[in-house]
């Protein structure tokens, strides 16, 4: 099929008029048009075109957004989106995202203002959800192909979707089936039409048949470049986010304000202590405080040498590194117990090299108000004038200082800016304690502590506290307090089914919640069964979302059946299953992940502040943003700045993040990205309304699933 090779020169006579353009720029072929790094982001309200701007939100590239719902939107036409700047040419929006391929009214001069716009500077269209039609290059379906659903459908990246755009996956692009009364995914199959300019980057089998149609493909035509995309998704769903990338990709030509990684941590917490369990019978947890006191009797969960053991061969066959977070006073009392023996701290101390440590207080005691355990759920105590009493400043320090002088004399290789606390008190809790402890912030100084672990599940935004900054963790649904899987479905079946059928009724209290069963899981086999795949599909949600946050789970959960094990395998098999070796798994320790927040966030108010400006002329890229703040772009491999390669190998291209000390920075593409907007596979999603007389389902553009759990 031909390839069509189109620079970004300006062409001459109407569409230099029909953009506005001073006529003098026809002569000027050695002048390069300016082509501002920002995305048009065109909407319709649809879920497509939302996701399309999440992901660049998520990724810190700036885009406009034009409603078309709104009465008093502006109108896209030659002024809105061209003009010069300093004599030259200047394209605002380096690539255009339409909800489809044409959602403007018939003979719109909208429509042609943007066709001869994406003509005269090479822009890429991304067409978010079209209709199979021959308007982008496809066959009607009836034709041959396919209207329906595609749950659970195994799609496929072509030859030239891993060779252009999308060559960060492995090949296969699973389409999620979550729920057998819930549609999930409408989609179009179709083959391109005789004589189209089309290459099909993601292609399904069409049902019943050997034959393929695409799902994600490249049409050319009237020296346009559009990316037509046939199937319907939100933000949240699976098929989307592992496609994200490339569609961003092929609409930038691969350089573009902003970066993705996929990131996943896991952290382990109460190392060296012991978790109580869950008592199958009393429904709670005898010593802990869900338990009416003196109900019950403790049974507490502590790992093995052979525990580590198994770890540490894990972590070699997964190349991943666990983060340990410690109490030392777990192995202070064992000693005591078993006259100075502990043969788990002994493995752990002497294996200390092969995890990431955080300090995570000395007995694990809770940090924030005093607590009163003798009603349940508890309450915080009070003074006689009914003022709350707040865990001294003196302790709070103490439990830092105490267990990162245990854990410096165990030779455990810490950073002492990083900090858990246990249950992560003394942070605010809902409903018994809305502020922060406020001798917190004071113990934290005294400790000299800038990372402190926050519970992503009542805490997710990044804040200050002191001279700390809060790190979001996500709490895995494999509970602290289970050991073996029978005692975690148990805890789960409670958790999440009604009082009729003998749980807590948490669900029919909150009907927003999820993760509900409709019926109690066996306790045989409903761990393997249920909870694993959604706790990995969750996780995974997280680390295809450029989401650097961690997860964290317990001690416990490496112990006795190692439950956490199958749900950590399902994220990283699923992984690999999905992607090429160019991109790999980013695996953070805390620190580093609080200062990738920090320095988003940062960016993200730039951006929002009109405080960056960033374009393209021929192959450099010139970038402005505040002394204070560091610039975060991807671009081709080979490309420079300040004649040094530029930024770390990720998914295809270089990314980073780099200083801009109040200067501009210019970036010096390679040789072969050095003319035009784009190469080949760069361009938007299309998306096309049904042709006339075409029977189309009702309410396929609300055929949506609700978001998953996060």
């Amino acid at each position: 099929m031909k390839r069509i090779t189109r620079t970004a020169a300006l062409t001459a006579g109407a569409l230099i008029a029909a953009l506005g353009l001073p006529s003098t720029a026809a002569h000027a072929d050695d002048l390069a048009p300016r082509v501002d790094l920002r995305v048009l982001v065109v909407s319709d309200g649809g879920p497509a075109v939302d996701a399309v701007a999440a992901e660049l939100q998520t990724a810190g590239t700036p885009y406009t957004e034009v409603d078309l719902t709104r009465s008093d939107r502006p109108a896209v036409d030659a002024a809105f989106l061209a003009d010069t700047v300093d004599g030259r040419p200047r394209a605002k929006y380096q690539a255009v995202v339409l909800p489809n391929d044409n959602p403007f009214p018939a003979g719109s001069p909208e429509m042609a203002a943007l066709a001869a716009y994406e003509r005269t500077y090479d822009i890429p269209q991304v067409d978010a959800y079209t209709y199979a039609r021959p308007e982008a290059g496809l066959q009607y379906p009836v034709y041959g192909g396919y209207a329906g659903s595609l749950d659970g459908a195994r799609a496929e990246v072509t030859a030239a979707g891993r060779s252009g755009p999308f060559g960060y996956l492995d090949g296969v692009v699973p389409f999620e089936d979550n729920s057998a009364d819930v549609g999930e995914s409408y989609a179009y199959l179709s083959a391109p039409v005789a004589g189209a300019d089309f290459t099909p980057y993601v292609e399904a089998t069409i049902p019943g048949r050997t034959a393929r149609g695409s799902l994600v493909g490249e049409y050319r035509h009237d020296g346009r470049r559009e990316l037509v995309v046939t199937f319907v998704y939100n933000r949240h769903q699976q098929q989307f986010r592992l496609l994200a990338r490339g569609i961003v990709d092929w609409m930038t030509g691969g350089t573009h304000l902003g970066a993705s990684r996929n990131y996943f941590a896991v952290h382990v917490d109460d190392v060296f202590a012991a978790d109580d369990r869950w008592d199958t019978e009393l429904n709670c947890t005898p010593g802990d405080v869900d338990c009416p006191d003196g109900e019950g009797t403790p049974d507490p969960i502590r790992m093995t040498p052979a525990d580590v053991d198994h770890a540490t061969t894990w972590q070699d066959e997964r190349d991943f590194t666990l983060d340990l977070a410690y109490n030392g006073a777990g192995s202070v009392d064992q000693r005591e117990d078993n006259g100075g023996a502990d043969a788990l701290a002994d493995r752990l101390i002497a294996e200390r090299a092969r995890f990431r440590w955080v300090n995570h207080t000395y007995t694990h005691a809770f940090l924030g108000c005093e607590q009163d355990t003798t009603v349940v759920p508890w309450r915080c105590a009070t003074h006689p004038d009914g003022s709350t009493r707040w865990v001294s400043r003196t302790a709070i320090s103490d439990e830092i200082a105490t267990n990162r002088v245990w854990g410096r004399t165990a030779g455990l290789p810490l950073h002492d800016d990083e900090l858990v606390t246990g249950e992560h008190s003394g942070l605010k809790v809902l409903p018994q304690q809305p502020a922060d402890n406020p001798n917190l912030a004071p113990a934290l100084a005294d400790n000299d502590i800038a990372w402190l672990a926050s519970d992503n599940s009542r805490d997710p935004v990044q804040r200050r506290v002191g001279p700390a900054t809060t790190v979001s963790r996500y709490p895995m649904n494999v509970f602290y307090n289970a050991g073996r899987a029978a005692e975690q479905v148990d805890e789960y079946n409670w958790i999440y089914t009604s009082r009729a059928q003998g749980g807590s009724g948490i669900c029919e209290d909150n009907p927003a919640t999820t993760t509900c069963l409709p019926a109690p899981l066996d306790t045989a086999t409903g761990y393997t069964a249920h909870i694993v795949p959604v706790e990995t599909r969750i996780a995974l949600g997280h680390v295809l979302a450029n989401d650097p946050r961690p997860h964290f789970i317990h001690q416990s959960n490496l112990a006795e059946d190692r439950i956490a094990y199958p749900v950590l395998d399902g994220v990283l098999d699923d992984y690999e299953e999905l992607f090429a070796g160019n991109t790999p798994v980013v695996n953070l320790r805390m620190k580093d992940i609080g200062r990738e927040l920090q320095r988003r966030a940062a960016w993200t108010a730039a951006l929002e502040g009109g405080q960056v400006t960033a374009h393209r002329i021929g192959g450099t890229v010139t970038v402005e943003a505040p002394d204070t703040t560091a610039v975060t772009v991807t671009v081709p491999t080979g490309t420079t700045l300040a004649g040094e390669a530029f930024g770390e190998a990720y998914a295809g291209r270089a990314s980073g993040w780099t200083p801009s000390a109040g200067q501009a920075l210019t970036f010096t593409l390679p040789q072969s990205h050095a003319t035009g907007s784009g190469t080949v596979g760069d361009g938007p999603l299309p998306a096309t309304p049904p042709a006339p007389g075409t029977r189309v389902p009702a309410g396929v553009r609300d055929h949506v699933p609700p978001a998953p759990r996060g």
